[in-house]
Protein backbone atom coordinates (compact mmCIF):
# COMPACT_ATOMS: atom_id res chain seq x y z
CA UNK A 1 0.00 0.00 0.00
CA UNK A 2 1.62 3.76 -0.68
CA UNK A 3 -1.00 5.87 0.62
CA UNK A 4 -1.38 5.35 4.18
CA UNK A 5 -4.42 7.60 5.95
CA UNK A 6 -3.54 10.13 9.59
CA UNK A 7 -3.67 7.79 12.30
CA UNK A 8 -3.83 4.20 10.63
CA UNK A 9 -0.51 2.94 11.57
CA UNK A 10 -0.71 4.52 15.06
CA UNK A 11 1.50 2.88 17.92
CA UNK A 12 2.13 4.09 21.09
CA UNK A 13 3.68 5.90 22.47
CA UNK A 14 4.11 7.01 18.02
CA UNK A 15 1.07 8.81 16.41
CA UNK A 16 2.97 7.48 13.30
CA UNK A 17 5.35 4.52 13.01
CA UNK A 18 6.49 3.32 9.45
CA UNK A 19 9.57 0.95 9.43
CA UNK A 20 11.22 -0.94 6.88
CA UNK A 21 9.84 -3.88 7.66
CA UNK A 22 6.27 -2.20 8.08
CA UNK A 23 7.29 -0.12 4.41
CA UNK A 24 8.21 -3.45 2.21
CA UNK A 25 11.43 -1.86 2.08
CA UNK A 26 15.17 -1.71 3.34
CA UNK A 27 16.22 1.74 4.60
CA UNK A 28 13.83 4.15 5.39
CA UNK A 29 11.35 4.95 8.47
CA UNK A 30 9.43 7.22 10.13
CA UNK A 31 7.95 8.52 13.23
CA UNK A 32 5.51 11.06 14.68
CA UNK A 33 5.60 12.06 17.85
CA UNK A 34 3.20 14.13 19.99
CA UNK A 35 3.65 15.84 23.31
CA UNK A 36 2.09 17.61 26.16
CA UNK A 37 4.70 18.31 28.91
CA UNK A 38 5.28 14.23 29.40
CA UNK A 39 8.71 12.46 28.84
CA UNK A 40 9.05 9.55 25.92
CA UNK A 41 12.62 7.32 26.39
CA UNK A 42 13.30 4.75 23.17
CA UNK A 43 15.71 3.48 21.95
CA UNK A 44 17.41 4.19 18.02
CA UNK A 45 18.55 0.30 17.66
CA UNK A 46 19.88 0.24 14.03
CA UNK A 47 18.23 3.53 13.03
CA UNK A 48 19.96 6.89 12.78
CA UNK A 49 17.00 9.64 13.67
CA UNK A 50 16.41 13.24 13.54
CA UNK A 51 13.92 15.09 15.66
CA UNK A 52 12.04 17.76 13.90
CA UNK A 53 9.72 19.71 15.42
CA UNK A 54 6.44 20.56 13.56
CA UNK A 55 4.77 22.37 16.42
CA UNK A 56 6.33 23.11 19.89
CA UNK A 57 9.58 22.78 21.17
CA UNK A 58 11.35 20.00 23.42
CA UNK A 59 14.55 18.82 25.14
CA UNK A 60 16.49 15.91 23.50
CA UNK A 61 18.71 13.72 25.98
CA UNK A 62 21.44 11.35 24.12
CA UNK A 63 24.73 9.48 25.02
CA UNK A 64 25.11 12.33 28.08
CA UNK A 65 24.20 15.54 25.63
CA UNK A 66 21.09 17.29 26.07
CA UNK A 67 19.86 19.70 23.52
CA UNK A 68 17.13 22.19 23.22
CA UNK A 69 14.99 22.72 20.01
CA UNK A 70 13.31 25.96 19.75
CA UNK A 71 10.47 24.09 17.31
CA UNK A 72 8.19 26.56 15.59
CA UNK A 73 4.62 27.59 16.17
CA UNK A 74 4.26 25.25 12.79
CA UNK A 75 5.16 24.17 9.70
CA UNK A 76 3.86 27.43 7.73
CA UNK A 77 5.58 30.06 10.21
CA UNK A 78 8.92 28.93 9.93
CA UNK A 79 11.72 26.97 9.64
CA UNK A 80 13.21 24.62 12.47
CA UNK A 81 16.00 23.72 14.12
CA UNK A 82 16.62 19.82 14.68
CA UNK A 83 18.88 16.98 16.33
CA UNK A 84 20.95 14.00 15.08
CA UNK A 85 20.37 10.47 16.90
CA UNK A 86 22.72 8.17 16.44
CA UNK A 87 22.44 4.01 16.11
CA UNK A 88 22.77 2.11 19.41
CA UNK A 89 21.88 4.93 21.58
CA UNK A 90 19.24 5.61 24.26
CA UNK A 91 16.95 8.94 23.86
CA UNK A 92 14.51 11.03 25.97
CA UNK A 93 12.72 13.73 25.03
CA UNK A 94 10.56 16.39 26.58
CA UNK A 95 8.18 18.69 25.63
CA UNK A 96 5.02 20.38 24.36
CA UNK A 97 4.01 19.60 20.37
CA UNK A 98 4.62 17.87 17.11
CA UNK A 99 7.89 15.69 16.35
CA UNK A 100 8.80 14.08 13.14
CA UNK A 101 11.35 11.41 13.55
CA UNK A 102 12.35 10.77 10.09
CA UNK A 103 15.13 7.16 10.00
CA UNK A 104 17.08 5.10 8.34
CA UNK A 105 18.77 2.11 8.26
CA UNK A 106 22.61 2.83 9.03
CA UNK A 107 25.94 1.29 10.14
CA UNK A 108 28.24 4.15 11.05
CA UNK A 109 27.75 6.03 14.18
CA UNK A 110 27.67 9.41 14.25
CA UNK A 111 27.16 11.82 17.52
CA UNK A 112 24.43 13.59 18.16
CA UNK A 113 24.37 17.15 17.18
CA UNK A 114 22.05 20.03 16.25
CA UNK A 115 21.15 21.77 13.42
CA UNK A 116 20.40 25.55 13.91
CA UNK A 117 17.14 26.80 12.28
CA UNK A 118 19.30 29.98 10.48
CA UNK A 119 21.76 27.18 8.95
CA UNK A 120 19.05 25.51 6.76
CA UNK A 121 19.42 26.32 3.29
CA UNK A 122 16.80 27.59 2.07
CA UNK A 123 15.84 27.30 -1.89
CA UNK A 124 12.53 28.47 -4.13
CA UNK A 125 12.99 26.02 -7.38
CA UNK A 126 10.83 26.32 -10.46
CA UNK A 127 8.68 29.21 -11.64
CA UNK A 128 5.17 30.29 -12.14
CA UNK A 129 2.77 27.62 -10.89
CA UNK A 130 5.43 25.18 -10.40
CA UNK A 131 7.21 27.48 -7.63
CA UNK A 132 8.11 26.04 -4.09
CA UNK A 133 9.95 26.23 -0.96
CA UNK A 134 12.54 23.59 -0.34
CA UNK A 135 14.07 23.76 3.23
CA UNK A 136 17.46 21.77 2.72
CA UNK A 137 18.15 20.61 5.91
CA UNK A 138 19.40 17.26 5.95
CA UNK A 139 20.17 17.51 2.14
CA UNK A 140 23.33 15.51 1.55
CA UNK A 141 25.84 18.68 1.13
CA UNK A 142 24.18 20.37 4.14
CA UNK A 143 23.75 17.93 6.89
CA UNK A 144 26.05 14.79 7.30
CA UNK A 145 24.39 11.30 8.16
CA UNK A 146 25.43 8.02 7.05
CA UNK A 147 22.37 7.00 4.99
CA UNK A 148 19.75 9.33 5.75
CA UNK A 149 18.28 12.27 4.08
CA UNK A 150 15.44 14.76 4.57
CA UNK A 151 13.90 18.21 3.47
CA UNK A 152 10.94 19.91 3.67
CA UNK A 153 9.07 21.28 0.89
CA UNK A 154 5.99 23.56 1.31
CA UNK A 155 3.78 24.59 -1.92
CA UNK A 156 1.38 27.77 -2.06
CA UNK A 157 -2.29 27.18 -2.76
CA UNK A 158 -2.71 26.30 -6.64
CA UNK A 159 0.73 25.59 -7.43
CA UNK A 160 2.55 22.18 -8.16
CA UNK A 161 5.79 20.58 -6.87
CA UNK A 162 7.80 17.24 -7.31
CA UNK A 163 7.23 18.42 -10.69
CA UNK A 164 8.34 17.66 -13.00
CA UNK A 165 7.91 14.19 -12.15
CA UNK A 166 10.83 11.90 -11.70
CA UNK A 167 12.36 8.97 -10.17
CA UNK A 168 14.85 7.63 -8.60
CA UNK A 169 15.32 3.93 -8.58
CA UNK A 170 18.20 2.96 -10.69
CA UNK A 171 21.93 2.91 -10.01
CA UNK A 172 23.70 4.88 -12.58
CA UNK A 173 25.65 8.24 -13.24
CA UNK A 174 22.72 10.50 -13.47
CA UNK A 175 20.02 8.51 -10.81
CA UNK A 176 20.45 7.05 -6.96
CA UNK A 177 18.62 4.27 -5.95
CA UNK A 178 16.36 5.90 -2.97
CA UNK A 179 13.09 4.70 -1.30
CA UNK A 180 10.95 7.93 -0.13
CA UNK A 181 8.24 8.97 2.35
CA UNK A 182 6.21 11.71 1.52
CA UNK A 183 4.48 13.00 5.12
CA UNK A 184 1.81 15.80 4.66
CA UNK A 185 0.61 18.54 6.61
CA UNK A 186 -2.17 21.33 5.67
CA UNK A 187 -3.98 20.63 2.66
CA UNK A 188 -5.81 19.32 0.87
CA UNK A 189 -3.56 18.47 -2.17
CA UNK A 190 -3.15 15.51 -4.35
CA UNK A 191 0.20 13.21 -4.88
CA UNK A 192 0.64 10.97 -8.17
CA UNK A 193 2.54 8.09 -8.02
CA UNK A 194 3.20 6.20 -11.08
CA UNK A 195 5.04 4.00 -13.70
CA UNK A 196 5.41 0.46 -11.60
CA UNK A 197 2.47 0.70 -9.74
CA UNK A 198 -0.06 3.88 -9.34
CA UNK A 199 -1.59 5.78 -6.99
CA UNK A 200 -3.96 9.38 -7.03
CA UNK A 201 -4.32 10.03 -3.68
CA UNK A 202 -6.13 12.93 -1.92
CA UNK A 203 -3.81 14.12 0.88
CA UNK A 204 -3.63 16.12 3.93
CA UNK A 205 -2.86 16.75 7.71
CA UNK A 206 -0.65 13.36 8.71
CA UNK A 207 -1.22 11.64 5.63
CA UNK A 208 1.70 9.45 3.98
CA UNK A 209 2.51 8.35 0.27
CA UNK A 210 5.12 5.61 0.08
CA UNK A 211 7.81 5.37 -2.86
CA UNK A 212 9.59 2.31 -3.23
CA UNK A 213 10.12 2.46 -7.21
CA UNK A 214 8.22 4.41 -10.21
CA UNK A 215 7.93 8.09 -10.91
CA UNK A 216 6.42 10.47 -8.69
CA UNK A 217 4.81 14.11 -9.08
CA UNK A 218 3.50 16.38 -9.09
CA UNK A 219 2.53 16.58 -5.58
CA UNK A 220 -0.99 19.18 -6.18
CA UNK A 221 -1.63 22.14 -3.73
CA UNK A 222 -5.68 22.51 -3.89
CA UNK A 223 -6.31 26.28 -4.50
CA UNK A 224 -6.15 28.29 -1.30
CA UNK A 225 -4.76 25.41 1.16
CA UNK A 226 -0.70 25.60 1.08
CA UNK A 227 0.62 21.77 1.46
CA UNK A 228 3.56 20.86 3.22
CA UNK A 229 5.28 17.39 3.04
CA UNK A 230 8.47 16.10 4.33
CA UNK A 231 10.60 14.17 2.10
CA UNK A 232 12.44 11.43 3.80
CA UNK A 233 14.97 9.09 1.78
CA UNK A 234 17.19 6.47 1.90
CA UNK A 235 19.34 3.62 -0.15
CA UNK A 236 22.43 1.10 -0.42
CA UNK A 237 24.70 3.84 -1.79
CA UNK A 238 27.77 4.44 0.35
CA UNK A 239 27.22 8.22 -0.40
CA UNK A 240 24.43 10.23 -0.02
CA UNK A 241 22.27 11.36 -3.21
CA UNK A 242 19.28 12.73 -4.29
CA UNK A 243 20.38 12.07 -7.48
CA UNK A 244 16.79 11.49 -10.41
CA UNK A 245 15.72 11.14 -13.37
CA UNK A 246 12.90 13.31 -14.85
CA UNK A 247 10.16 11.77 -16.67
CA UNK A 248 10.97 12.23 -20.43
CA UNK A 249 7.74 13.19 -21.78
CA UNK A 250 7.98 16.33 -18.89
CA UNK A 251 11.42 16.68 -18.89
CA UNK A 252 11.10 19.66 -20.75
CA UNK A 253 9.08 21.56 -18.21
CA UNK A 254 12.41 22.27 -16.09
CA UNK A 255 13.87 24.42 -19.03
CA UNK A 256 10.68 26.83 -19.61
CA UNK A 257 11.43 28.04 -16.29
CA UNK A 258 14.39 29.85 -17.12
CA UNK A 259 14.00 33.69 -16.71
CA UNK A 260 10.51 33.50 -15.41
CA UNK A 261 9.49 35.00 -12.26
CA UNK A 262 8.90 32.63 -9.24
CA UNK A 263 5.35 32.86 -7.08
CA UNK A 264 5.72 35.78 -5.00
CA UNK A 265 4.62 33.74 -1.90
CA UNK A 266 7.66 31.96 -1.89
CA UNK A 267 9.65 31.64 -0.04
CA UNK A 268 7.03 30.85 2.56
CA UNK A 269 9.09 31.21 5.90
CA UNK A 270 12.23 31.63 6.83
CA UNK A 271 14.72 30.77 10.21
CA UNK A 272 12.98 32.70 13.54
CA UNK A 273 15.55 35.42 14.70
Amino acid sequence: MTFIPAGSTALAPWALWITPETAGWAYTGLRLLHLSGETVEFATGGEEMLVLPLSGGCAVECDGVRLTLRGRDSVFHAVSDFAYLPVEATVRITGEGRFALPTARASRRLPVRYGPADRVPVEVRGAGQASRQVNNFCAPDAFECDKLVAVEVLTPGGNWSSYPPHKHDEASEHEAVLEEIYYFEGGPGYQRVYGTHDTLAEVSGGDVVLVPHGYHGPSMAAPGYDLYYLNVLAGPAEKRSMAFRDDPRHAWVRSSWAGRQADPRVPMTRAPR
